[in-house]
């Protein structure tokens, strides 16, 4: 403390007075400072990175209770070779699915008291094992409230002690004999699912196309330290719950496109009844076959009359799509999207589409609520519908829950020990510098760029109705669903009305920005750190949102190990084209894996059969020393808030602040 002076005290009075409040004596500010020191020197805690989640949420929820094999990997550790591999997986499936795997084990088991036995000093193991990086005060926090007090004594008491040894015994034979045995495992084996990770980030696309977002979203709502770095996908749903009917009438149609209407409906409540109505008024006669869903990938089976309702559905929103889109492409000409409107391109007499001089045969040619002379303007039954519609996701109390939820918990990057990490693209110029982006009477780029476009996004859906800020930002949103220069996005086009209406695959192509070829190149990862001021040897970017298809040849890990892109497909729509289900990525004490996973079967067949999802890791980089909490980001705010309280010691000394009672 010998580099505190009087004239740095001066200066930091103010601030040192509201700090005494807090620590009030001398005791209290070194019994604060012991503490701090004390948990640097703690492992760093283990770090879970997932992206793309796509509404998969059994295999999200599977990933996480099994932490992409931590806790396989600890109950090999624990109990080697004196267990047999049969045994092993079985204790694994019960810290994974404790409820349900007890019911199983209680009807073939026939000495049950035995095996409650046998199994509560086999989780007090793993449970010792993974608490082992935590302070005792963190782990008491994670605790369930009914049990605490005897996991504490279960936890910091060996059994090694002939005394103790005893002791620990009665505690689990009276668990047995008072009929508390099931709830203290199912306690027990969460604790231990939530130690093992000690944060979670999700880098981006919990929405669209799989059937249970909501449920990802409740988990996520529970979960115990986690952040979400915004996909496009999730915009595109946060500028719906914002009120932005293009983005509305996006989401309804991807949940069409694939069959999965259990998020609208059963999660949030829309009420699609005015849309099946119109549909079925509209398109009566109409096979409407093009927009048939794609059916391989739906929540459920359906019978032919649903299948017949969702693909007329799908019809009628995917039109009045693109007119809204259009309202928003006149509205904003500085978006510089005019080239996206292609309505009025169709010769709706001899149904063919007419663009840069070439014609191209349509694939459906019925537009019973198109207006040749007026294409993009509404009928007065799609305003009313929509007007319906949006009443509805406006009035959805689940939906605002998980908004907020993702308001509060994300943003569109985040840096994080010396990780950069964001969903999508960093738009670039062809030379690999930062491309200037126009928005409103401003260019920004980099990391500015993403700072705006987070922003903008926040105003979208906080912002007062009617200022033109508001009305700014929520067109906004939509071109970061679809944008050329949008940081979640970065292609020339969305090609939607071209995959759905034009045979020619040519012109359904979708060209991506420089960044997606650049990043391959370790000087241009460099650049993009830099900008976020993330140095050092382990620094590295971690992407999802462009599956990597390892079938094709394709691998993970670019630019001399300094981009990570871990979208390996959750969804199972992409499954067939990467040849995997997802990567995971875990940052523990020891250095960082990458998790590759093969497809998940169910919760179901991990219960009964003990199947876990199979899955390889790579080691990317090893630590030849441990990470401690000293050497990640929380460790320099513990460094500062140490030098802070040294400070307040010496002012306390030296009579500059006067001790309380």
């Amino acid at each position: 403390m010998s580099n505190i002076t009087p004239e740095s005290i001066m200066s930091d009075l103010r601030y040192l007075q509201l700090l005494s409040r807090s620590f009030p004596t001398i005791a209290d500010a070194s019994t604060e400072i012991i503490n701090l020191e004390a948990i640097l020197n703690l492992p760093k805690g283990t770090e879970h990175f997932l992206t793309d989640i796509h509404g998969e949420y059994e295999a999200f929820q599977h990933v996480l209770k099994n932490a992409s094999g931590a806790v396989k990997r600890k109950v090999n550790e624990i109990f080697g070779h004196t267990l047999r591999e049969s045994e092993k997986k079985e204790i694994c499936t019960l810290i994974y699915y404790p409820e349900e795997k007890l019911q199983l084990i209680k009807e073939r088991e026939a000495d049950l008291d035995d095996w409650y036995l046998i199994t509560l000093n086999q989780l007090v193991k793993v449970c010792q094992n993974v608490s082992s990086k935590y302070t005792r005060s963190k782990v008491r926090k994670a605790l369930p409230e009914e049990f605490s007090y005897i996991i504490q004594e279960l936890l910091h008491e060996s059994s090694v002690e002939p005394n103790k040894h005893a002791y620990i015994n009665v505690i689990i034979s009276t668990i047995i004999s008072t009929k508390r045995a099931d709830d203290f495992i199912i306690a027990m084996c969460n604790l231990i699912q939530r130690l093992t990770i000690d944060s979670l980030h999700i880098v981006g696309d919990i929405y669209d196309r799989g059937p249970g977002a909501h449920i990802i979203m409740d988990t996520l709502c529970d979960y115990h330290n986690f952040d979400i770095q915004w996909g496009n996908h999730d915009i595109l749903w946060m500028g719906a719950a914002s009120g932005n009917d293009a983005c509305i009438a996006n989401v309804i149609r991807m949940s069409m496109r694939y069959a999965n209407l259990a998020t609208l409906e059963d999660g949030y409540g829309i009420n699609l009844l005015p849309l099946a109505t119109f549909a079925m008024d509209m398109y009566a006669d109409d096979p409407c076959t093009i927009f048939a869903p794609k059916m391989n990938f739906a929540d459920g089976s359906y019978n032919e009359k649903t299948l017949r309702l969702i693909t007329q559905m799908h019809k009628a929103i995917t039109v009045i799509q693109f007119k809204l889109e259009a309202e928003i492409i006149d509205r904003r000409p500085d978006f510089g999207m005019q080239n996206r409107k292609l309505l009025d391109k169709i010769d709706f007499e001899r149904g063919v589409f007419v663009y840069e001089g070439k014609e191209y045969p349509l694939r459906d040619t019925n537009f019973p609520t198109i207006d040749p002379a007026d294409p993009y303007r509404l009928s007065d039954e799609e305003k009313e519908l929509m007007d319906k519609i949006h009443a509805s996701f406006m009035n959805s109390e689940k939906l605002k829950k998980h908004m907020r939820c993702l308001f509060t918990y994300g943003g569109m990057y985040l840096v994080c020990n010396s990780n950069l990490l964001y969903h999508a693209s960093m738009p670039l110029n062809e030379d690999g510098s930062f491309k200037h982006v126009r928005i409103g009477k401003k260019e920004y780029w980099g990391k500015k760029l993403l700072c705006k476009t987070d922003q903008l996004i926040r105003t979208a859906y906080f912002d007062e109705d009617g200022t033109e800020e508001k009305s700014f930002a929520l067109d906004y949103v939509w071109y970061m669903w679809c944008g050329p220069d949008a940081p979640s996005f970065d292609k020339d086009k969305m090609a939607t009305f071209e995959r759905y209406f034009i045979g020619d695959k040519e012109l359904s192509k979708e060209t991506k920005g420089y960044y997606y070829s650049l990043r391959n190149r370790a000087d241009i990862c460099e650049r993009i750190l830099a900008e976020f001021e993330v140095t050092g040897p382990h620094s590295h970017i971690i992407n999802g949102h462009v599956p990597v298809k390892i079938i094709k040849g394709e691998k993970p890990i670019k630019a001399d190990g300094k981009l990570l892109v871990i979208d390996g497909g959750f969804s199972k729509a992409y499954q067939p084209e990467t040849g995997i289900a997802g990567y995971t990525l875990v940052y523990h004490s020891h250095g960082l894996q990458l998790v590759q996973h093969e497809p998940f079967q169910s919760s179901q067949k991990a219960i009964e059969e003990g199947q876990d999802i199979k899955s390889t890791t790579f080691v990317i980089e090893f630590n030849s020393q441990r990470m401690m909490v000293k050497d990640t980001d929380k460790g320099q705010e513990l460094v500062t808030q140490i030098q802070d309280l040294k400070k307040l010691l010496v002012a306390y000394r030296t009579g500059f602040i006067k001790e309380k009672n």
